[in-house]
């Protein structure tokens, strides 16, 4: 598969080298070369400096030839030009990354069709839904709803007391079909549980079960739900913004920013927040505005650093929900380290949308990165006479670094272990380090 993307920023930048990994021809052009720097020596892709809305530079990178061309500029109109041209000139596909909600609704989809733009992204608004679904999960670091079938991740933090520590898979203690443990985050690694694993304190573990059955997974990791009604939003980011506007009515929230002028742009967009002009990280600041009785503190600077030290502020004030915006990738490790709480990425997210496209075949259904792990959840559809499907799970001789937590037949969610046996047209829930997808395929075609 041949891909272009146009705009080496953040977004840009970081999906070049994730898809490089892939078997695939990754092509990234900007108008800076300060931007492209040394990605070309450093990882399989070509780099261009062109402008995405410049014919000569597009047909020069060889957009025609395209199967996907990507415009992720941090100019929308830009993006959209780009797109345009490219179909025009023979990409097969195009995606653009818009900051117009209006652009995203099902009524416009076939508008964008039909001018050439098949797919369209908002990054701040998938990352305003994932906060917004984890204030709903509170006890959790992460959760994330799989199949349709009723059956979900959740991540915990476990700490000292809890009931599955020190236990070894192959002990029978995690054999009840309650629930699955699928993948463990300790400090910098990431470890697919085998029989003589065991959880230590301070892992974060990633755990699939029925919705039912959360109050297990609570008992056992020793954990305690507490309601979230009061809200404080530092940073009036277009995230922040986002979030609020997305958010229950019956949730006291109060949204901190620093810029009096942006503060009177958010007090003319929000209805359901208190906007205070204020800095977030002023201890006695905080403590005015009602911190210690806040459920939740969400910190959505534009500054990685600010947000971490903010949500630790947090932490320290007894907040028992943070969430912190982490854009710097190498800060990630750092601030799960602190515990910080729940770490959001907008690149992570933008790069799970991005890979349920390119893996859109028959077999792949669905694609999540989790921002925590240098893994993701992949939910495959067993063909007929697949690989899969000849086999009970213990046997299939998965690749390393490989785990099947669940299925889903006939629109029931099933829990999997080692005498299940997948058969055609299952939904199965698969476990996987980041560069190990395109071999399970194989097992699935």
């Amino acid at each position: 598969m041949r891909i272009i993307i146009a705009g080496a920023g953040a977004v840009g930048t970081h999906l070049a080298k994730l898809l490089s990994r892939e078997n695939m021809e990754i092509s990234l052009m900007d108008e800076q070369q300060e931007k492209l720097g040394l990605l070309d020596a450093n990882y399989d892709l070509l780099t261009k400096v062109g402008s995405p809305t410049s014919l000569h530079d597009l047909k020069d990178i060889g957009v025609e030839h395209a199967d996907l061309f990507i415009a992720v500029t941090p100019d929308e109109s830009k993006n959209i030009t780009a797109c345009l041209l490219a179909n025009s000139l023979g990409a097969k596909r195009t995606l653009a990354r818009v900051d117009n909600y209006e652009y995203l609704l099902p009524s416009n989809k076939k508008f964008f069709e039909n001018l050439g733009l098949n797919h369209l992204i908002y990054p701040e608004v998938l990352a305003a839904k994932e906060i917004n679904d984890s204030l709903k999960t509170n006890w959790m670091r992460y959760n994330m709803k799989l199949s349709g079938g009723g059956l979900e991740l959740c991540a915990v933090k476990v700490r000292e007391g809890a009931d599955m520590l020190n236990k070894r898979f192959s002990s029978g203690y995690f054999n009840h079909g309650k629930y699955r443990v699928v993948a463990i985050k300790r400090e910098n690694t990431t470890i697919i549980p085998k029989g003589n694993d065991q959880i230590e304190a301070g892992d974060l573990v990633f755990i699939v079960c029925k919705k039912e059955n959360r109050n297990m997974i609570l008992e056992h990791a020793n954990k305690n739900k507490h309601a979230i009604k009061n809200v404080i939003i530092y940073g009036g980011s277009r995230v922040a913004l986002k979030t609020v506007m997305e958010m229950p009515a019956d949730l006291n929230v109060k949204l901190i920013e620093p810029d009096r002028e942006r503060c009177n742009e958010l007090a003319q967009k929000v209805t359901n927040a208190m906007i205070i002009c204020g800095n977030g990280n002023d201890m006695e600041f905080l403590r005015e505005e009602g911190i210690e009785d806040a459920d939740a503190f969400v910190a959505l600077t534009d500054n990685t650093e600010t947000n971490i030290f903010a949500c630790l502020a947090a932490k320290r004030f007894g907040v028992r929900k943070t969430i912190a915006e982490v854009e710097n990738l190498d800060y990630i490790p750092m601030a799960e380290g602190l515990d910080i709480g729940t770490v959001l990425n907008k690149k992570t997210i933008t790069a799970s949308y991005i890979y349920q496209m390119l893996l859109d075949k028959s077999e792949v259904r669905n694609v999540h990165n989790l921002t925590a792990a240098d893994a993701q959840i992949v939910e495959f559809v067993a063909a007929e006479g697949s690989k899969v499907t000849k086999h009970k799970v213990k046997d299939l001789s998965l690749p390393d670094e490989t785990n099947i937590g669940a299925l889903v037949r006939a629109g029931v969610g099933v829990l999997v272990n080692g005498d299940t046996q997948i058969v055609k047209d299952d939904i199965v829930v698969v476990f996987c380090k980041s560069d190990i997808i395109r071999k399970l395929e194989n097992y699935f075609k």
